[in-house]
């Protein structure tokens, strides 16, 4: 299998640098460290700057993208790190677009309460006062870029519309194996109080990301405890539901986040005072619906308001008590499929999703009478030639394994997965 020289590696010759933070240059000797600023948009990303403030270092003018098939080859060797490069970011056929816009219409009552009620939930449990004494405004907002970082605005309107407060929101990255941006922790700690910290992502797989910030932030003043929209996983206590179903900005990547990459962290563009770092794509703005996301689901706050805050309220009755049911599913599907990775298992409909778009995918396995929810991943896995499998007794509505054995012979000319 080919190694590191697969990826991008460095930047090409004539790239501008990408600000003050393009490489791993040495502190110097008894130099105290400066913290970087955040970034805002409409120079990055293409969110209103009081949105989300994006802790992160700006990479657009570095080349990082390489091939689905050359990443991974070069992921599952041991020859680079999944965030050490960048997908070809994934441009949807007309047919696929339509797609989304029809689940975006059908679930965005749904996403509104769920948005609501992990709102309510946060107000309640972790919505201490800051020096006006009023409750929820000691809160911060720390979304996992990029898939968080839609739900920490939608959480933040809400919390705006349903209760006067503004919350500072920021985007921050976490890395699996590599832990959350230490560089951005030393931020939010100089800025705001650690304990008013809330980290905020779109939804849980196998709970991977839930272990990783735990780990991470276990000897920390911030509080480890992640909120999510949806937790099929079963993973954390903070969420809007546990039933996985399609929250739409899975379906697509950049357009539906703002144009912003996933995070990037290399060492020879990343130094220790730097956030991670990530692209912003300026040229897809032709494509981008992250705004019609956010507008879409923020017009259904009023109609779900009373049963938002009902619902906070029977959550915060229930034993909420992580079970880890989705880790324990998707070690029993690794060994069944003689998969023995769970890395390559993703469970639930926004990591399959991205399987589809940005990995080699090998198989989808769907839950039997799985409905409307799924139509975008059997569009996928119809256009790259992936079979789509019904199984029983899935707790998800479907897991899309990661093809286990990769290497060139996994493709065919038109890049479609074989068995």
């Amino acid at each position: 299998m080919p190694t590191t020289h697969s990826l991008p590696t460095h930047p090409r010759a004539g790239d501008t640098p990408p600000g003050d933070s393009t490489a791993a240059r040495p502190r110097p000797p008894g130099a105290r460290p400066t913290l970087p600023r955040p970034l805002h948009g409409p120079s990055f990303s293409s969110y209103d700057a009081q949105e989300v403030g994006w802790l992160l270092t700006d990479l657009s003018q570095v080349a990082l993208e390489a091939p689905t098939e050359e990443r991974e080859e070069a992921v599952q060797s041991g020859g680079a790190h999944y965030a050490e490069s960048l997908p070809v970011e994934y441009q949807p056929s007309p047919e696929y677009q339509e797609l989304f816009h029809q689940a975006l219409r059908g679930s965005a009552h749904r996403i509104a309460l769920a948005v609501g009620t992990v709102a309510e939930a946060l107000l309640r449990e972790r919505g201490g006062a800051d020096a006006t004494g009023a409750p929820g405004s000691g809160l911060v907002l720390a979304s996992l870029a990029r898939a968080g970082t839609p739900v920490g605005i939608l959480i933040r309107r809400w919390l705006a519309a349903v209760h006067r407060i503004e919350v500072p929101h920021y985007a921050v990255s976490i890395v699996r194996g590599r832990g959350i941006d230490p560089v951005a922790l030393r931020y939010l700690a100089a800025h705001h109080d650690p304990a008013g910290v809330v980290f905020v992502d779109g939804w849980t797989g196998k709970g991977a990301i839930t272990r990783e910030l735990a780990a991470a932030l276990a000897d920390t003043p911030f509080d480890p405890e992640l909120a999510v929209l949806a937790d099929p996983g079963r993973c954390v206590r903070t969420y809007g539901t546990r039933d996985d179903f399609l929250i739409p900005s899975a379906c697509l990547n950049s357009t539906v986040s703002g144009l912003v990459s996933r995070t990037v962290l290399r060492d020879d563009l990343i130094g220790p005072d730097d956030f991670h770092g990530a692209k912003h794509y300026a040229e897809l703005a032709g494509a981008d619906v992250s705004q019609a996301f956010l507008d879409t689901v923020t017009d259904h706050f009023p109609a779900v308001r009373q049963e938002a805050v009902a619902a906070a309220l029977l959550l915060a009755a229930e034993d909420r008590t992580p079970t880890w049911e989705g880790w324990a599913a998707v070690e029993r599907i690794s060994a069944e499929y003689g998969i023995n990775n769970v890395n390559l298992v993703k469970p639930g409909v926004g990591e399959t999703t991205r399987v589809m778009l940005r990995r080699v995918p090998w198989r989808v396995l769907a839950r039997r009478g799985a409905g409307s929810d799924l139509d975008h991943v059997r569009l996928l896995a119809a256009q790259r030639g992936v079979p789509v499998e019904e199984v029983d007794d899935l707790p998800y509505s479907c897991v899309g394994l990661i093809h286990p054995q990769y290497n060139r012979g996994a493709t065919d000319e038109q890049g479609q997965a074989v068995t």
